[in-house]
């Protein structure tokens, strides 16, 4: 796909209900996904009002639409920063500090055996966020649990509303 930036916004729309171009495509030409998705009624990615499981000013955290494992989560920061050197002090905090919380969540509503957690912002234009990766006991560890295939997203309406009930705690 050429750079994006040739193309008008209605053109780009278009593009995206044809399926002709990527978040890939997005972050290649310099133009934040996550930003272009919010602003254009989740266009590219999809409404995930249906995953989210704690919203505040400054961030969204929500079970991933394509996860590498049963309760793989996300943690994004609701203004744009390219990755977490762009974010200020009491951004990270918070983030960071909510992070461990959801992990000891994740860790207790899906019986797993580790959550890691990874941030990779990485390409000429992306939007912070951290991702949680439960590991179970039947995975080895390491980071090879970060590249995992994807999985379908399958609802599990008991574990989202226990991880909604348990961050408002």
């Amino acid at each position: 796909m050429n750079n994006l930036k040739e193309y008008s916004k209605k053109e780009i729309i278009e593009l995206v209900k044809k399926n002709k171009i990527t978040a890939k495509d997005f972050v290649d030409s310099g133009i934040c996904p996550t930003c272009f998705d919010r602003e254009n009624n989740n266009i590219l990615y999809g409404d995930n009002k249906d995953k989210i499981i704690y919203e505040d000013e400054d961030i969204e955290c929500f079970l991933v639409g394509n996860p590498r494992a049963n309760g793989h989560t996300a943690i994004s920061s609701k203004k744009h920063y390219k990755d977490m050197m762009a974010i200020d002090d009491l951004l990270c905090k918070k983030v960071f500090i909510f992070s461990k919380k959801m992990m000891n969540i994740i860790k207790e509503v899906y019986k797993t055996e580790s959550v890691y957690l990874c941030t990779m912002c990485d390409g000429p234009m992306n939007h912070f966020h951290v991702q949680l990766i439960p590991r179970y006991s039947n995975e080895k560890r390491g980071s090879k649990n970060f590249v995992k295939p994807r999985l379908r997203y399958i609802e599990d309406k008991e574990k989202l509303d226990k991880l909604r009930k348990l961050i408002k705690e």
